[in-house]
């Protein structure tokens, strides 16, 4: 009997969206309000996607934040040299689900974070620069 209740439990958890699995959510912003406030200096763009992925290819002007780095001990200091904390926070990475991770971290250390679903090559055709190294 316990055997079946934990594969009752296992099975829910999978069958629920990924989103639901963290506390926050991917951003109802349009990718055009989320240029616009790029533009205006009232957002960020954060990639969240690991070294190789971003050497390829990245978001003009968005900044490098491995999702792998965010997890260890980042540091207070580290995090706002980075990331001012008055502006908005949008991570993205391929297809949203590292973004989501990363935001609830971000959204810990208190930042209005508000991950993209879209992935990059999405903001890409979309009409986000691209920027390699």
């Amino acid at each position: 009997m316990l055997k079946f209740g934990m594969m009752a439990i296992l099975l829910a958890t999978a069958l629920v969206a990924p989103s639901r699995l963290y506390a926050i959510e991917h951003t109802k912003d349009s990718l055009e309000t989320v240029k616009e406030r790029v533009s205006a200096k009232k957002a960020i763009l954060v990639d969240v996607r690991d070294i190789v992925e971003w050497e390829k290819g990245h978001v003009k002007n968005a900044e490098h934040l491995p999702f792998r780095e965010l997890q260890e001990t980042l540091g207070e200091a580290k995090l706002r040299k980075k990331i001012p904390k008055d502006t908005i926070v949008y991570t993205y990475c391929v297809v949203g689900m590292r973004s989501l991770k990363a935001g609830a971290i971000l959204e810990k250390a208190g930042y209005d974070v508000r991950p993209l679903k879209p992935g990059y090559e999405e903001l890409l055709k979309a009409g986000f620069e691209n920027e390699k190294k």
